[in-house]
């Protein structure tokens, strides 16, 4: 069952089509600061082929050429500069990014702009006498939104133009849209504001329904929903979606060594990660991976599996408040665990993510869900919950399987 957030609905309910009057735009590019951390320093611009929309892109063209990144913003605003200082830094690394909405425009959004934006690209890139003419690459798409966006970038994922779906502080409000889900063929990558933002229920949510097989990443950063766009180049946010799109959309295995395997580099940050079939290459795992080595005539021993619980208090407020705990692998491989929580007097726990749990006060076990049980050794995932009272002085101890 989803746990619908009335704050976070209110959100996503800009999705209703726009009936506002379309406004002319210059072709010329638009007053803004050139910049972004990357060899290539980004400006924005508008078209009059492509009302509505803000288009992020290197002031100085590269020569190689650029992959799509369509965006949906925060709320479904159709102020394209809402989250600029991050599609800036995208740009910057050799990007087109396009947003949906006009610098500082106003009224929302809907999913068909991101398909606009794509068909703009594809038809710029063949026109003679465009400036991007020969210049995008229009094999690499990536169709990505925050909150509302979020959903606006689901509704598009299924377009075979799309390589890969980025789904930042979002996830789908009910049930019935689950379709959407068990829609989607390409890699997709979550990223959101840990236990304490509104969205991080119905992501978790998602996360367990995703088709078997799908290349997906999950990484939560405990900022809340409202991310770190704004912040210069976007902050941590924009650094980590620059390096997702660098390894999906240009194959960069070193940006993409962040995102796979148990040492990842953000494993080792204060990222918390999941992650389903992920490799380097093509997203892809085989199905049988080929030995490096001959196989040992008696096989190592196994070990005893363990595992590590830490609790954390995220939010606390007068009578309430929200927790994570942190499972982590010991040595040795496990098939699932199981927490032991304690919880201090007075307290208890009204909603719990990630996890499946017996009991709401006192001492209560939570497991773990079918899709976080599998962890590699070293591996981490984490569990959340709500709960009323005061959160400080619980505690946590692991057992693995």
């Amino acid at each position: 069952m989803r746990r619908r957030s009335k704050i976070y609905a209110g959100l996503a309910a800009a999705i209703v089509p726009v009936t506002s009057v379309i406004m002319a735009l210059s072709g010329t590019p638009a007053s803004a600061a050139v910049g972004g951390s990357g060899p290539y320093p980004a400006d924005y611009e508008t078209s009059t082929t492509l009302a509505n929309h803000t288009i992020f892109r290197p002031q100085t063209l590269p020569s190689e050429r650029l992959p799509i990144v369509v965006w949906g913003n925060g709320g479904c605003s159709a102020n394209g500069l809402s989250q600029g200082n991050f599609l800036r830094e995208i740009a910057s690394h050799g990007f087109l990014a396009i947003a949906n909405g006009a610098p500082n425009g106003s009224g929302s959004t809907t999913s068909q702009m991101l398909t606009q934006s794509i068909d703009w690209a594809v038809a710029e890139n063949s026109r003679q006498g465009s400036k991007y003419y020969n210049r995008i690459d229009t094999s690499k798409v990536a169709v990505a939104g925050f909150s509302c966006g979020g959903l606006e970038a689901y509704a598009v994922s299924s377009d075979p133009r799309v390589t890969t779906t980025g789904i930042f502080s979002s996830g789908l409000l009910n049930d019935a849209d689950d379709y959407q889900l068990r829609g989607l063929t390409k890699p997709i990558a979550y990223f959101v504001g840990g236990p304490s933002d509104i969205a991080y229920p119905n992501a978790m949510d998602d996360w367990g329904k995703l088709p078997a097989g799908l290349p997906a990443f999950m990484g939560n950063l405990n900022v809340g929903h409202g991310g770190t766009y704004d912040q210069t180049n976007g902050g941590e946010f924009g650094r980590v979606a620059t390096l997702y799109f660098k390894w999906r959309l240009k194959g960069d295995t070193t940006a993409g060594r962040n995102f796979v395997g148990a040492d990842c580099g953000l494993c080792r940050s204060q990222w918390s990660v999941q992650q389903k079939n992920l490799t380097l290459d093509d997203g892809t795992p085989p199905t049988t991976p080929p030995p490096t080595t001959p196989p040992p005539t008696t096989p190592p021993p196994t070990g005893t599996p363990g595992c590590t619980a830490v609790y954390s208090v995220q939010d606390q407020w007068n009578g309430g408040f929200v927790a994570n705990v942190s499972v982590t692998a010991g040595t040795t491989a496990l098939t699932g665990w199981r927490v032991t929580l304690t919880l201090p007097s007075g307290a208890s726990v009204s909603s719990l993510w990630n996890g499946v749990s017996s009991g709401t006060s006192g001492i209560i076990t939570v497991t773990n869900q079918s899709y976080n049980g599998r962890l590699a050794a070293g591996q981490a995932t984490s569990f959340g919950f709500q709960g009323t009272g005061t959160g400080s002085g619980a505690t946590a101890s692991c057992t693995g399987s």
